[in-house]
Order: structure tokens, then sequence, then C-alpha cells
């Protein structure tokens, strides 16, 4: 038996006390309507970390799944936008920078249809919140059609995707480029390097990082880069929040695969809803092919970001006469497009060959796929987002490569990510190669998706009993339907926070 923080994990643990623990971590860090990531480092909701962990909640309650989303939802901007951080306004100011003094969403997203009555930052993350719909609306249909959970969700998913596919068409190829490294999810990825380069960065004395009180500094973005970021978000907010007037906009095939991933789950969502589901169901297949035609590279047999606003014209630009070039830096983003049912049979086979070689190494010199390249010259195990091993993106290229039927990689792919979950006491990230925990422990998506995984159609570490939906649902109901923002939400009220 070892000891990893505070947890103790158990090598012959059964995948029932392995359910249990999880479900302890999510139930800890619940906070009535939502589920903060961590209670130290992330004390608010975070747009892409509640998808995920709406995901694994529906294995707990789907009620609480459903209102995970809703109340992220109930945060969304007129214009479409869901923002990446929705923040509670009990936490203290100086718990987290940049805090909602920082973005002023009420008045410099005024005219972007931010809402009035709850704080947000005003940029994004990855769209997942269609796919997440989808599967817990799966987890109880009767519930959710009792609730009227996906006719209420539906206009604003729509709305969200319209707003990427319209707003954020900054390279004029069909797909959404990111405006902030944040946005991506994979926050301090050296694909960011080169543009970052060409942003002056706001001053040290001018702000005050608070991650460092709960992270290594060795394991966080370094203070340059910190700068960087801090310039771009106060840019972006002093423009109003809108869109295209940055000097940063990055085409990233993670970001772009999650929403055509979520393209295909409005689809189902349509059909569910007795609409026609054949037009998105088409645009997810036009996006697939805007996404191999813009950011697939047959040479280096991966998919890498595109630079559009990078100066001159590189490689990429001249193969397709478009704007912009590609970020030659291998980044697992570059293989979460295995997610896509349309991808070209030859493309899928190259993709798990790139796993599987000596840049990730997977099922050879690691068990989990890396954040970054494993012989880049910017690789660091444990470093934010520059090397280390994360469970989100190990979980969709687990559904990737068990879609595209490389069950043998999938299931052991599956096998590691839950052995490590325990093993790391539900760590946010771990070193690639020993896994040893990194970041926060008891960290939420990774409890979920620990959820995911062991309650997936495999065979494998199926058990019987577990917490009952009714247990979970009850113990949270009272405190959900007493908040004034959920309960808006669910009754259709508009309390004047909306365009």
């Amino acid at each position: 038996m070892t000891r990893t923080g505070t947890l103790v994990y158990d090598p012959a643990e059964t995948a029932g006390s392995l359910h249990l623990r999880a479900a302890r971590v999510l139930n800890g860090n619940w906070t009535g309507t939502s589920t903060v990531p961590s209670r130290g480092l992330y004390p608010h909701q975070w747009s892409w970390d509640s998808a995920f962990i709406s995901i694994g909640l529906r294995h707990l309650s789907p009620l609480r799944a459903q209102t995970e989303l809703e109340t992220l939802l109930g945060a969304q901007w007129g214009d479409g936008r869901i923002p990446h951080i929705v923040f509670n306004p009990s936490v203290p100011l100086d718990a987290y920078f940049p805090s909602p003094d920082f973005w002023r969403s009420s008045t410099a997203g005024a005219a972007a249809g931010a809402p009035r009555t709850v704080q947000t930052s005003g940029i994004v993350q990855p769209p997942v919140h269609a796919l997440a719909a989808w599967l817990v609306h799966q987890a109880d249909p009767g519930l959710s059609r009792a609730r009227g959970f996906l006719s209420r969700v539906y206009p604003r998913l729509a709305a969200w995707h319209r707003y990427l596919l319209h707003r954020r068409d900054l390279g004029g190829g069909g797909l959404a480029s990111v405006v902030h490294p944040w946005e991506q999810g994979m926050d301090n990825s050296p694909c960011w390097d080169a543009p970052l380069s060409r942003i002056t960065p706001a001053p040290a004395r001018s702000f005050r990082r608070a991650d460092l009180d709960h992270g290594a500094a060795e394991d966080r973005p370094t203070d340059l880069d910190y700068g960087r970021y801090v310039r771009l978000a106060t840019d972006y907010r002093d423009g109003g929040y809108d869109d295209g007037g940055g000097e940063f906009a990055v085409e990233d095939p993670s970001f772009n695969a999650l929403l055509i991933a979520s393209e295909y789950a409005l689809a189902h969502i349509a059909q569910e809803l007795g609409a026609a589901g054949t037009a998105r169901h088409a645009r997810a297949e036009r996006l697939t092919a805007a996404l191999v035609e813009r950011l697939w590279d047959p040479a280096e047999g991966m998919f890498f970001c595109r630079d559009v606003y990078a100066r001159g014209a590189g490689q990429g630009a001249q193969r397709d006469g478009c704007a912009g070039e590609l970020i030659p830096e291998r980044s697992v983003s570059g293989l979460i497009p295995l997610l896509l049912p349309a991808l070209p049979r030859d493309i899928v086979a190259t993709l798990v060959r790139t796993a599987s070689g000596s840049h990730f190494g997977l099922g050879d010199a690691t068990q989990l796929v890396p954040s970054y390249d494993l012989t880049g010259d910017a690789f660091d195990p444990h470093r934010y987002w520059r090397g280390p091993a994360w469970f989100n993106t190990n979980w969709l290229l687990e559904r990737g490569l068990r879609l595209h039927g490389e069950q043998t990689r999938a299931d052991g792919l599956r096998a590691a990510l839950l052995d490590t979950a325990g093993e790391s006491g539900f760590a946010e990230y771990v070193d690639p190669y020993t896994r040893e925990a990194c970041g926060a422990l008891g960290f939420s998506w990774t409890a979920a998706l620990t959820l995911d995984l062991l309650h997936s159609p495999t065979g494998a570490d199926q058990f019987a009993s577990h917490p009952g939906h009714e247990t979970f649902d009850r113990a949270h109901s009272a405190s959900t339907y007493g908040n004034a923002r959920a309960y808006a939400f669910e009754t259709g009220a508009k309390g004047g926070d909306r365009g």
C-alpha cells in the first residue's frame, strides 16, 4: 500500500471501492448547484470541467449531472458564448486570479450580452457541452424527458455552436479559432510559444498569481508566459470582448474535434426532440473535411495547430493558400481527432501509429499519452501541459481508439487510467513515465471520468451494487432548487440577466 498526499491507494482495490472513492471526491467538491474542479486551486465553476464532470455524475445522479450543465448554461452570454469561469460570489476575490474584478464581465461584456446578475470570465473553453448533454440524457431518458432537459438546453447549445462557427472563424476556412491559450484548455502548451512570442507581457507588478499559493512554481507556467496571458486577456476585455481584433488567433485540432463531436451530439438531440438532425450531421462531416484540409500534416502523421495571424507563409499555408501557418509542435491535441467517426481510415491508422511511436510512447515508454512530444525540446514531465499526462485527454483518446476498432489499445489505456486514478489520489495530472501525482489531488474530472470508465460497456470492472440515483438526488435537491439562478433556468424565468 502506498500513500499519495492524504489519500491511500491499495493496488488490489476493487472497482466498487474505486467507485466509492471517486464519488466521495465529487461529493466533496459539490457546491449545491455545480462542482468545483478542486477546493483550493480552482474554487469556482469551470466550463469544460463541468462538461466532463457531468459525464461522470450521470452514473451517480442524472439529476445532479443535468443541474451541473444547467448552472453553467445559466451564465451564457447573449452572443452565445459559454464563459470559461462562472464565479462564486462567496469566494474571496484574492482566492483566484484573474478574479471577477479583472474580467468585469457585466460592464466590459455588456455589448456582447454578458449576464448582469452573475460574474463570469469573458473567454471560452472547448465545446464538450453538447456531447455531455447527450450522454447525460442517455443515463436516464425518462427523467430527462420529464424535466424537459434537452428541450431547454438545445437552444443554448445551438447558440453556442453558432457563436463558434461564425464569430470565431477568424481564418476563413470554416474552423473556430481560440483567442487566448486558456480557451483551448491546454493552457501552457508549447504550441502557444510561437504566437505568444509576439505579445508584450503585462508587468509582473500589475498582477498577483494565486496559483502559486497551491502549486509548485516548477509545475506551473512561467512568470513570462503568465504576463502574456494577462496582457491578452486585458486587451480582449478592454476591446469589449470583440472577436477578431486581437493579436492571438489559433485553430486548434482538439478544440475543433470536440466541436465536431458535439455537432454529432446536437444532431442526436434534435432527433430526440422530433426535429431532423441531418443538417447537423452533414455539418459535422464538412467540419471534419475542413479539419483535415487545414490542420493535417501527412508528413508528420498528426494534426497541428494553425497560427492564423502568423506573419509570412509557411509550408501549410502554401499548401492550401490560406492565411497563417502550421505550428510544428507535437501536442496531444493533434491526436484528439481520433474521436471523429468520419475521419479517413488512412488518417486513423497514421494517428494510432503516431500515438504508439517515439513521440508519445503509448503502450511502450508510457501507459498514458503525455500532453506533449516526449522527444521535444520543450518537454517537461511535470510542468503544466508541457509533458504531463492528463485524464481528460486520455479519456477522449480511449473513446477514439474504441470507436475505430482499436480495442486492445483502448483496453490497455482504460486499465492504466483506472490504476493511475486510484494510485495518484485522483490527481489533476501525472508524470507520464512514473505516473507520479502532480497538481491538485481530489480533482473532479479525474474522479468523474474514472466513474465513466468503470461503467463503460467493456465487460471488465463491472459491479452490481453502487449508490443509487435516488440517494444522491435527495441529498442535493433542496439546495439545488433553493438557488435563484438554478430556479430561473428550471422555470424559464428571465431574471433580467440576458438579452
